[in-house]
């Protein structure tokens, strides 16, 4: 079966593209590069003994796409392919709003163009409103807080749209929580460009002494050490439920949105305890305010999945902050160390 992956080159992508190089799937990779390597695809191709096919541009340059479509007989799509930071989305909500929007246009007009019917849709928790209460089920109140999150509801809306207009199509919403950890071999993982947004790459970057200290956003939350909670789930865990997806949207039609979550919460100094005692290694950190935005706690229904997709988070916190160190001693610049 031939999966076109968009993005998948960077850090989710490219772990989903490797589960499905093993499976057995031809595998076809649009990406710009913008915030991914190319190494990344090299060695994929390394640990699956298996080649991919890759193209070289923004999923937005629509005649390139499709070319791509009538050259391969795709089969469904994996959309990946988007700006992601919270933080930079809001300086910047036009060009979120038109590369994220603009990329799902596209490829659903291609898709259209040249009759394939399953697609899996990169999604985020983001996209629940900050008042539910927890843990999160697909049922629970929508609405967000920035622009980046706005994308993705926006282009949820689209693609149940889409769905409902033609009704051969079958489309899974993935509502990610927070994706940590990487391939336990070491060779690929989180690569993020200047100081990282994310929590563990932080962790691990400062364990490594390229950042002098993590600053913790606040120790005054209703939790249980006063610090945010989430939901973190290993990214390995997290691109097998790609596969579960794509053997669901093979068999099913509609749109149907599922949680990809542990369904346990972590706080902040859980994850840096955690680091510690596995790794062995200290991670100095201080105590700072707030983000503004931020709220305790945030983590997910899980039950969809199993039900729906027959999938369940099987690897543990000490798993996840074992890989990402693994990852991050091994390639103490990335993937730009070669």
């Amino acid at each position: 079966m031939r999966v076109l992956v968009t993005g998948g080159a960077g850090y989710i992508g490219s772990h989903t593209c490797l589960e499905l190089l093993s499976a057995g799937y031809e595998v076809i990779v649009v990406d710009s590069l913008y915030n991914a390597d190319e190494q990344a695809l090299r060695r994929m191709e390394e640990l699956a003994g298996k080649p991919l096919t890759f193209y070289h541009f923004d999923v937005r340059e629509e005649e390139r796409l499709d070319e791509v479509f009538a050259r391969h007989r795709v089969h469904s799509v994996i959309h990946f392919a988007g700006l992601k930071a919270v933080g930079e989305s809001v300086g910047l909500p036009l060009q979120y709003y038109a590369n994220n929007i603009g990329s799902t246009l596209a490829l659903c007009r291609q898709m259209q163009k040249h009759a394939v019917r399953n697609l899996i849709f990169s999604s985020s928790a983001t996209v629940y409103a900050q008042d539910n209460k927890m843990p999160l089920n697909e049922e629970a109140r929508l609405g967000c807080t920035n622009p980046y999150g706005w994308t993705k509801f926006m282009c949820e809306q689209i693609l149940r749209d889409f769905s409902h207009a033609e009704p051969g199509l079958s489309i899974v919403l993935l509502r990610y929580f927070n994706p940590i950890g990487a391939h336990p071999s070491g060779r690929i993982g989180e690569d993020p460009a200047g100081v990282p947004n994310n929590l563990l790459p932080y962790i691990t970057q400062t364990a490594l002494g390229r950042l002098s200290r993590l600053t913790v956003h606040g120790d005054d939350y209703d939790t249980p050490d006063g610090t945010g909670v989430r939901d973190y789930i290993h990214v390995v865990d997290l691109a097998k439920g790609h596969l579960q997806a794509l053997e669901y949207a093979a068999k099913s039609r509609g749109c149907e949105a599922v949680n990809l979550g542990t369904g346990q919460g972590y706080s902040v100094l859980d994850i840096i305890s955690a680091f510690e005692k596995v790794n062995r290694v200290k991670v100095p950190y201080v105590i700072g305010p707030r983000r503004p935005g931020d709220i305790a706690s945030v983590y997910a229904d899980p039950q969809k999945a199993r039900e729906l997709l027959g999938w369940q988070a099987e690897l543990g916190i000490r798993d996840m902050c074992r890989d990402a160190w693994n990852w991050q001693k091994n390639n103490p610049q990335g993937y730009k160390g070669g």
